[in-house]
C-alpha cells in the first residue's frame, strides 16, 4: 500500500521528525487547558508520524527554572528544589497515565540541561551576539538581592488593580514594566524597594528583524493564520533587545567571569531544554542527537499553546539563527485558550480540570477525554470546555456510534458463528461503494493530520464509524441469516474489515480504544499503511468476546463535577471581595493586645500529615491523620478546595494541639491545623522552615 500523507511534506524529502511540546512549568499539575492547546495535537501528530514508518523523536520535559519556581517554593515552605521535584515527579505520572507519548521526558534541572544550556550561550557569546548593559531595577535592601519581575507586586496602572504582578496585571492583562506599578513592594519582605543599578546581558532582536520578516511572511504563510498574525503584529510593531539573564541564585549560572549570582532568563535556557532532551535520549538509544537538530533532512516541528508563539517564532530561531548550526523550525502549530464553563482557567484561583483529578474520577476513560479535547480543540479561536457537553459527546457519540458499532458486529459473529469471522458470499453495490469509501480513509485523514486539522480529522474517523453502522442496519444480518445466510456472513465479513480499518486509523486520536480492537480482532502489529483494505482479518479467525468500549456517563457523575467548579468560583467570588477590600487597606488590621500567660496557654506542635480523604458529602472538608510523635490526631480541615488528599500526604503542618475536640460531620476533630494566604487568596500551610521531628513544640 502506499504512504497516504499530505503531498508537500514529502516533496521535500525529510529523513526524520523532531516534535517538540511545549515545557510544562514545574510549579503546580497540569490541566486540560494543557492538553488542548498542546500536549494532545502533538502526540495524535507524533502516534501518526509514527504509524505511517517515520523516523521520529517527540521529546518535552519540566521547565524548571525561573523566578515563579522561587516564590512557589516559599509559598510551600520548600526549597526549589523540592518544589519541582515534587511537580516534575506528580506531571510526568499524569502524563504516563493519560498516555502521551513522549519519547522522553526531561527537566531542566538536570546537570545535563546546565551544561547544554551554558554551552548554547557561550557560543553566542563568543560570536559577540550579545549586549552589555547597566539597567536600574528594584532592590530588596532587607533580603539584600535584586528583584525579578514577579518579586515586584503594586497598583496596575491601567486598571488599578492592587496585586499586578511587575511584568503584567492578571486582572486586565497589560504587559508592565515593574517601574509601571503604583506603590510597588517587594513579595520577599512586603516593603518598597530601592531602584539600584545592575549589569546584563541582551539578545538584540531587533538586530534580526529584516531576516525574521522574510524567514517567516515570506517563507512560512503556509503557517496557522493565528501564529502569522501575533509573528506580524510583533514584526510590525518594531522589535527590541532582550535581556537574557537575570539577578538570581536559580537557574542555570551564566558561565561568565564576574557574573556569580546571575543565571540565565528562563526563557532563554526552556527552548534549550527540547535539545537537551534529544541529547540524552539519542545517547540511551545509541543515536546521533545531533542528526535530529543540525542535519537539513530533519523537520522541527514545535507545538505551543498561543502565549508562547513570541518565544517559539522570534526568540528560539534567533538564537538558533544567531548560533549558526542548527535547523529552524519548519512549524508552530499553536493552539488558541480552553476555557471552563465559560471562565478563563486561573490555576491560581483553582478555576482548572486538573488532569491528575480526572484521572482519580474517571479511572480508564482517558480516550473519553481525548476524544472531546480534540473534537472541541481550540485551533483556530478560544474554545469551551463544559462538563454537560463531555456528557454528550461520550454518550451519544463514542458510546452511541463507536461503541454501538463494535458491540453489535461482536454479538452477530459470536451469535450466528460461534466468534469466528465468516466467509464472503454475494456481494454488491454497498460493498463495492464501502471498499470504495474505506481505501480512502488514510489518506483522507492522514492528510489532514499532515495539515494539524485534527479536529476535522477526528471527524472523518467518526464518519467512519457512522458508515459502518449505516452498512450493518442497511444489510440485517439479524434478518438474512434465515433467508440469505451467506450475504449475512458477507455484511458481517465485511463490518469486521471496517472495525480493523478503524482500529488503525483511530491509534493516534484513541490510542486505548485502538489496542482493545486489535486485541479482539487478533491483528498483531499494524502501521497506517495496512489500513484501506477489506482482508486484514482472515476467514475463520476466532475473534475475542463482545465488549463495552464507552459506558455511559450518568447526570449524577457530571452534577459532582459542575458542583466541583461551582465551588471554585464562590472561592474566586470570596477572592475578588477580599481584593476589593485590599484597594482600601494595604494590611490585615491587628487584633488587641493579649498577655504572655494567654499566649502560653496555646499547645501548638509540629505534626506530619500521614493520610487524608474527602469527608463524604462536604465539599470543603478533608479528614487528616497527623503524627505527633507519641500519638496521632484525627484532625477535620475546611482545606479540600485548595488541596486533594493526595497533595497534602507527607506535609508536615503547624496544629493547635489543646483544642477542645469537637464533632463536625459526625467525625471527632482533635485540633485545628493552622494556615495562611498567599498573595493570591489561596490558602498556604503554616509550617517549619526545615522537616523537624513529629511532636515538636512551637514557642
Amino acid at each position: 500500500m502506499p504512504i497516504f500523507a499530505a503531498p508537500e511534506l514529502y516533496m521535500k524529502n525529510y529523513k526524520r521528525h523532531t516534535i517538540t511540546a511545549a515545557l510544562p512549568y514545574a510549579n503546580g499539575p497540569v490541566h486540560i487547558g494543557h492538553l488542548a492547546g498542546c500536549y494532545l495535537p502533538a502526540d495524535i501528530y507524533a502516534r501518526y508520524m509514527r504509524s505511517i514508518g517515520e523516523d521520529v523523536v517527540y521529546v518535552c520535559g519540566s521547565d524548571e527554572n525561573g523566578v515563579a519556581i522561587t516564590l512557589k517554593a516559599m509559598q510551600e515552605g520548600l526549597t526549589p528544589q523540592e518544589l519541582v521535584d515534587k511537580y516534575h515527579g506528580m506531571i510526568k505520572k499524569a502524563f504516563e497515565d493519560f498516555g502521551i507519548s513522549f519519547d522522553i521526558y526531561s527537566r531542566t534541572s538536570s546537570p545535563e540541561h546546565h551544561q547544554t544550556a551554558s554551552d548554547f550561550f557561550k557560543v553566542l557569546y563568543d560570536k559577540g551576539v550579545f549586549t552589555k548593559k547597566v539597567s536600574k531595577q528594584y532592590y530588596d535592601v532587607k533580603f539584600k538581592q535584586f528583584l525579578a519581575d514577579r518579586y515586584i507586586f503594586g497598583e496596575c496602572p491601567n486598571c488599578h488593580y492592587p496585586n499586578a504582578y511587575g511584568d503584567q496585571c492578571e486582572n486586565c492583562g497589560t504587559s508592565l514594566d515593574p517601574t509601571d506599578l503604583i506603590n510597588p513592594k517587594s513579595r520577599l519582605s512586603g516593603e518598597q524597594p530601592e531602584i539600584r543599578e545592575t549589569e546584563h546581558w541582551y539578545l538584540p532582536l531587533q538586530k534580526y528583524e529584516e531576516w525574521l520578516k522574510g524567514w517567516i511572511l515570506d517563507g512560512h504563510s503556509e503557517w496557522k493564520a493565528n501564529v502569522l498574525g501575533q509573528c506580524r503584529s510583533w514584526l510590525m510593531q518594531g522589535l527590541h533587545e532582550r535581556s537574557i539573564t537575570r539577578d538570581m541564585n536559580w537557574g542555570v549560572p551564566v558561565p561568565l567571569p564576574g557574573a556569580e549570582g546571575k543565571v540565565l532568563y528562563v526563557w532563554l535556557d526552556a527552548p534549550i531544554g527540547y535539545i537537551t532532551a534529544t541529547k540524552q535520549w539519542a545517547a540511551a538509544q545509541n543515536k546521533d542527537w545531533k542528526l535530529y537538530w543540525q542535519d537539513e533532512d530533519t523537520r522541527l516541528i514545535h507545538f505551543i499553546g498561543k502565549d508562547n508563539i513570541v518565544f517559539h517564532c522570534i526568540i528560539f530561531p534567533v538564537m538558533l539563527k544567531a548560533h549558526g548550526e542548527f535547523i529552524l523550525p519548519d512549524n508552530v502549530p499553536a493552539n488558541e485558550f480552553l476555557n471552563i464553563e465559560g471562565e478563563k482557567v486561573s490555576t491560581s484561583r483553582n478555576w482548572a480540570v486538573w488532569l491528575h483529578e480526572y484521572l482519580v474520577d474517571f479511572p480508564g476513560k482517558q480516550d473519553v477525554l481525548r476524544y472531546v479535547l480534540c473534537s472541541n480543540a481550540p485551533e483556530t479561536k478560544d474554545n469551551d470546555f463544559l462538563w454537560k457537553d463531555f456528557q454528550a459527546k461520550n454518550n451519544n457519540e463514542l458510546a452511541a456510534i463507536v461503541g454501538n458499532l463494535v458491540n453489535r458486529v461482536l454479538v452477530l459473529t459470536h451469535n450466528y458463528y460461534q466468534g469466528h469471522t465468516p466467509p464472503r458470499g454475494e456481494t454488491g453495490d454497498a460493498e463495492r461503494f464501502l471498499t470504495d469509501e474505506i481505501e480512502d480513509y488514510p489518506s483522507r485523514i492522514g492528510t489532514l493530520a499532515q495539515e494539524f486539522k485534527f479536529r476535522e480529522a477526528l471527524t472523518e474517523l467518526m464518519n467512519l464509524a457512522r458508515l459502518g453502522n449505516k452498512y450493518l442496519t442497511d444489510g440485517e444480518p439479524w434478518k438474512t441469516i434465515k433467508t440469505h445466510p451467506e450475504y449475512a456472513g458477507t455484511v458481517l465479513n465485511y463490518s469486521l474489515q471496517l472495525l480493523a480499518n478503524f482500529a488503525i486509523l483511530s491509534e493516534p486520536f484513541l490510542p486505548g480504544t485502538s489496542a482493545k480492537l486489535k486485541h479482539i480482532l487478533k491483528m498483531g502489529v499494524t502501521g497506517w499503511n495496512d489500513a484501506g483494505n477489506m482482508d486484514m482479518i482472515a476467514e475463520g479467525t476466532l475473534i475475542g468476546e463482545p465488549v463495552i468500549l464507552f459506558e455511559k456517563i450518568d447526570d449524577e457523575t457530571i452534577e459532582k463535577q459542575v458542583l466541583k467548579l461551582q465551588n471554585s468560583k464562590k472561592q474566586l467570588q470570596t477572592v475578588l471581595e477580599t481584593d476589593k477590600e485590599a484597594e482600601k487597606t494595604d494590611f490585615i488590621p491587628f487584633k488587641d493586645n493579649i498577655t504572655f500567660d494567654d499566649f502560653s496557654k496555646l499547645d501548638l506542635r509540629i505534626g506530619t500529615i500521614e493520610a487524608a480523604e474527602k469527608v463524604k458529602d462536604a465539599d470543603k472538608l478533608l479528614k487528616l491523620l497527623v503524627d505527633l510523635g507519641s500519638e496521632k490526631r484525627t484532625v477535620v480541615s475546611g482545606i479540600a478546595l485548595s488541596f486533594s488528599a493526595e497533595e497534602v500526604v507527607g506535609k508536615q503542618v503547624c496544629l493547635v494541639a489543646n483544642l477542645e475536640p469537637r464533632k463536625i460531620k459526625g467525625i471527632l476533630s482533635q485540633g485545628m491545623i493552622l494556615m495562611t494566604e498567599d498573595e493570591n487568596k489561596k490558602l498556604v500551610f503554616v509550617n517549619p522552615d526545615g522537616i523537624v521531628p513529629a511532636g515538636q513544640g512551637v514557642s
